[in-house]
């Protein structure tokens, strides 16, 4: 039986939001200062190879404000497009449960006390997650909704260590459970495109996805920037990237036979318009948007329906 969540042929982070807060909820990227142990140099001083300078953090405000002060700006930058007062604080940039955690978690509650703040999401890696902070994420869960987003990209090993993600997947697994545990939401980010992944290996990807503890997920394809090893390794020997078309191909896949309950967050990426070097057509989103949902109507796929 086909199932439809609002206008949607998948079970959106925006679905969620209205159903569960009764309105729209806009996220403000938040800096916390962190660094992170690929470039600090306790595993490595490069980053991940598609990691820019930013640390995913391009959009975000300076740390050198307070976190009341990044929420009130992120608001007016934001202003001219969204109307209401319901926001979710995403601590983005770099790894942001690497540090001192008395530190860490008074950022958080600031952001937790906020008044306009209706969740907390954090984005963090399945190394970076002590006691110490697990009992501070337990601590914060209690006053506001808190979830985790761990980089997953894939499960595979021979990807993982291309990527130079710098810890294995055993590791992540029991960084996963670990909250489940402790009943915390974890979105994972999966990356589409890996150089010499097949689409079996991304279905034993997305199948580890459905059997595990994950409440999210967000998927975005490999997108390559300057000023980023992964740039270099493309100017140097370049691979094939993926066109529009086949990205949709790999996106219907994908919802087709990812579990119903899991709540997708993303489905492309955007990475910043004057680092990028490919795919090009990245770039307009709005586009890349519109695209997809035209091609889930006219193929008729939906979240769960098992495609073959």
């Amino acid at each position: 039986m086909k199932k439809t969540w609002g206008d949607k042929p998948y079970h959106s982070l925006d679905y969620y939001l209205k159903q569960t807060f009764g309105e729209k909820v806009y996220k403000v990227s938040l800096n916390t200062g962190c660094t992170c142990p690929n470039r600090d140099g306790s595993l490595d001083t490069r980053g991940c190879i598609f990691c820019s300078s930013g640390g995913s953090g391009d959009f975000t405000s300076s740390s050198s404000l307070s976190i009341t002060e990044q929420i009130e700006a992120e608001k007016l930058r934001i202003g001219d497009k969204y109307k209401g007062s319901s926001y979710i604080a995403y601590f983005q940039a770099f790894t942001n449960t690497y540090g001192n955690p008395q530190r860490l978690e008074s950022l958080y509650l600031e952001a937790a006390n906020h008044p306009d703040i209706k969740a907390i999401s954090i984005a963090t890696r399945g190394d970076c997650l002590p006691d110490e902070i697990i009992d501070v994420l337990c601590r914060i869960h209690k006053i506001k909704p808190v979830w985790i987003e761990l980089g997953l990209q894939t499960i595979h090993e021979k990807s993982i260590d291309f990527i130079r993600r710098g810890y294995s997947h055993q590791t992540f697994d029991k960084a996963l459970n670990q909250l489940n545990i402790h009943k915390i939401p974890v979105v994972v980010h999966m990356i589409l495109g890996l150089p010499g992944e097949s689409q079996k290996e991304i279905y034993e990807t997305l199948q580890y996805i459905n059997q595990s503890p994950i409440w999210g997920v967000k998927i975005s394809l490999l997108y390559i920037l300057k000023q980023t090893d992964l740039g270099v390794l493309f100017e140097q020997s370049p691979f094939c990237i993926p066109s529009l078309e086949e990205y949709l191909d790999f996106i219907g896949f994908c919802i087709g036979h990812l579990d119903p309950d899991i709540v997708i967050h993303r489905l492309t990426g955007d990475g910043p318009k004057n680092l990028l070097i490919e795919p090009k057509w990245t770039a307009n989103k709005k586009l890349v948007l519109n695209r997809l949902h035209h091609y889930l109507k006219e193929q008729d796929i939906w979240q769960g329906k098992e495609l073959k």
